[in-house]
């Protein structure tokens, strides 16, 4: 089942691309059912948190009717920043899975292990690389073409 949600995910950051935005997409299921979606939106939105966890996560919250997350599964195709690490911590989502690293900025593992720091309250269980290659394609082709080595992205 990872790689079908995987695939939603990567679906959504299609669209991120397609609006000429970062392409990172995100879902968060419950019971084998997508309650949130989410892609990141930071430049449409002139919202420096619009990230695509934040957006999945918040569509799910109002879908649950709850801040607590607990039982859910998000999947998203980079791996989280610190601050996305944050809120799934503070929403208490049991598992994360993601596709791409991000040795940058990754706090799942790379660069920080936030989601399974034994000092916090709340850890996840994280699975990582699950359609890494398509994840991190589409990243890359959107970065050539910021660059201007590949045409402006379709």
């Amino acid at each position: 089942m990872d790689i079908f949600f995987m695939l939603n995910a990567l679906d959504e950051a299609q669209k991120a691309f397609d609006d000429d935005e970062t392409p990172v997409g995100a879902v968060v299921v419950k019971d084998g059912v997508i309650i949130g979606r989410g892609r990141n939106e930071r430049s449409s939105k002139r919202l420096p948190l619009a990230h695509a966890e934040m957006n999945a996560i918040s569509e799910a919250a109002r879908a649950a009717g709850n801040w607590r997350l607990d039982g859910c599964t998000l999947y998203v195709t980079l791996e989280p920043c610190v601050m996305c690490a944050g809120a799934i911590m503070e929403t208490r989502i049991a598992r994360v899975v993601y596709g791409a690293r991000d040795p940058k900025a990754g706090a799942a593992g790379s660069l920080y292990d936030v989601l399974r720091d034994p000092r916090m309250p709340h850890r996840c269980r994280v699975t990582d690389a699950v359609l890494s290659a398509e994840c991190a394609a589409l990243l890359k082709k959107f970065f050539l073409a910021k660059r201007g080595r590949a045409g402006k992205p379709s």
